[in-house]
């Protein structure tokens, strides 16, 4: 939570002064972490476990926020904080029972308008099933989270709310407008029961209040307020002197935040001197671990036309489209991929759709043990099936490239792919680089790679080379025999013997074929040179061409 100074500055120095000779104090009596800070971070989610309301110099998310587990289902988060703030700013205990209730709800149907007990039963639901409804309701952000088939039952709303199967599978059914309530109705019990998640409107609260509970973000559907990006920089900056390190804050901006924003805080925050920053716009990934608002919540949103609309768009099609396996053709195209990766040999065969979009993979490695094969072949049922299901292939791309394990090291047999830190990334390089047109994984790039194909199918390759085809590279160790102090290679006319030319060209095509660039080490000038960011590095001896 922050303050605007310009509401009352005096108490914000009064506050950072008590906790400065809090933290004093008990430094002095259970003794200081550390005599210097390098790193200032947000504890982040282990700050639940901890307790904590706020994590280090991060502002509150928002006062009510939901965290997405892991294993399913959300958490519900409230900043308890709240009660001694206000506490401290002069409200009673009845007052601040009301300012918390109006935020966080009530968590119950007891007294709850137009939908409670009373009404639920008349529309025909039991005690068994409204204990286990009323049992949901702290923990959930709507009432549809606890008033659905999967806690209400399937058989329970087919036999006694008189719905069809296929009401019930629809993915914008909604049992309570089912029943007759009206969407007013079911908003107003909403505020009740899951509350408004922010304390703007609240009762009893005062205006000039407000600042003190402002968040990262604004809280609920209600919620106008926000600490702005710039006040977040400027918290940051006011730590940095104190750092050697950079601090781990995000830093936040509301779901409609433009270029032009985002470039003002990269600027304001090297004005200011800070060693790095992150940046993260609200509802910017179709799935984030925090969130303020519910998914109906985000409906009213699209309704409205704000400019953050193509997120929930986009979320709901693709939860439509992946709820159904597309299958692939009986008879379908694909390809046979051969290599070897540091002498052991890989198969990679695909399938393909009509469009020739990628359907599904298989990976055979049959000098490797029984387990081995096992694993790779349910690896590549997995990835199939995610594929078939809608993931996308980038996804699975970005998770498995750059994946270390033996074998790895030089790969053969593939034009684009010279190198393979494991066989889960040469698989899902050559995929990119065939599928996605990644040319950025693969170690030959689209022009030299066209060129050698041009090469091949235009000439055909003597089987020795004559002395007016000799190659740069040729020329380049003649000149590192020169640096080293080694003999010239030339006969006493001057010209290169064929003998010499041909077992160059021969060590060059050889390199080549091993997965080597063929360019000569310029220190021990060996042919082990392999591709290293924009420079050469030599495994041999270690040394680049430039690149560190």
């Amino acid at each position: 939570m922050g303050v605007d100074p310009q509401y009352c500055p005096s108490d914000l120095l009064k506050a950072a002064r008590e906790d400065a000779d809090l933290a004093l104090n008990l430094g002095e009596k259970y003794g200081f972490r550390n005599a210097q800070v390098t790193v200032l971070a947000p504890t982040g989610t282990i700050g639940l476990v901890m307790d904590c309301d706020t994590t280090g110099i991060e502002p509150d998310f928002a006062l009510v926020k939901y965290k997405k587990l892991a294993g399913g289902g959300y958490f519900k988060i409230i900043n308890q904080a709240i009660p001694p703030a206000l506490k401290k700013l002069g409200y009673n205990n009845e007052q601040i029972n009301e300012i918390v209730r109006y935020a966080k709800g009530s968590g119950t149907l007891d007294g709850c308008p137009y939908i409670n007990f009373e009404s639920l039963k008349a529309k025909g639901f039991t005690d068994e099933i409204l204990s286990k409804i009323e049992h949901l309701l702290p923990s959930v952000f709507d009432l549809s989270f606890a008033i659905n088939k999967f806690n209400v039952g399937t058989e329970f709303c087919i036999s006694k709310l008189g719905f069809t199967e296929e009401q019930l599978d629809d993915y914008n059914f909604d049992i309570l407008a089912a029943l007759g309530f009206a969407s007013d109705e079911i908003a107003t019990a909403n505020d009740y029961v899951c509350g408004t998640m922010t304390i703007e409107g609240a009762p009893f609260l005062k205006h000039e209040h407000y600042p003190v509970f402002d968040c990262a973000n604004k809280c609920g559907k209600k919620g106008k307020r926000f600490i702005k990006a710039a006040a977040h920089i400027n918290m940051m900056a006011a730590a940095q002197p104190f750092i050697s390190g950079a601090i781990s804050k995000t830093i936040n901006l509301p779901g409609n935040a433009g270029i032009e924003e985002i470039q003002n805080a990269y600027m304001q925050s090297w004005k200011l001197g800070l060693k790095s920053n992150a940046l993260y716009r609200d509802g910017s990934k179709l799935s984030q671990p925090l969130n303020s608002v519910s998914h109906e919540e985000y409906e009213e949103l699209i309704d409205k036309k704000e400019e953050n609309d193509i997120i929930k768009v986009a979320e709901r099609i693709i939860h439509r489209y992946i709820a159904k396996r597309r299958r692939l053709p009986d008879r379908r195209e694909g390809y046979t991929q051969k290599a070897k990766i540091n002498g052991q040999t890989v198969y990679i065969r695909t399938g393909e759709y009509e469009n020739g979009q990628l359907g599904e993979i298989f990976i055979d490695m049959h000098r490797e043990g029984a387990a081995f094969r096992s694993l790779l072949n349910s690896f590549a049922i997995a990835i199939s099936l995610g594929l078939q299901h809608g993931v996308p292939l980038e996804e699975f791309v970005d998770a498995f490239v750059f994946t270390r394990f033996e074998p790895s090291g030089v790969v053969t047999g593939n034009q684009r792919i010279k190198m393979s830190t494991s066989v889960i990334d040469y698989i899902f390089r050559e995929l990119a680089v065939t599928y996605l047109g990644r040319n950025d994984l693969a170690h030959v790039d689209d022009d030299d790679f066209k060129m050698q194909n041009k090469a091949k199918a235009s000439v055909i390759e003597p089987e020795y080379e004559t002395e007016e085809v000799v190659s740069e590279r040729t020329i380049e160790l003649d000149r590192a025999h020169y640096r080293k102090g080694s003999s010239s290679p030339t006969n006493g006319n001057g010209a290169k013997s064929r003998s010499h030319v041909v077992t160059i060209n021969k060590q060059i095509q050889e390199a080549r074929f091993r997965g080597y660039t063929g360019d000569i080490c310029p220190e021990c000038q060996s042919m082990t040179m392999v591709r290293n960011g924009t420079c050469l590095k030599c495994t041999t001896c270690g040394s680049t061409t430039g690149c560190s």
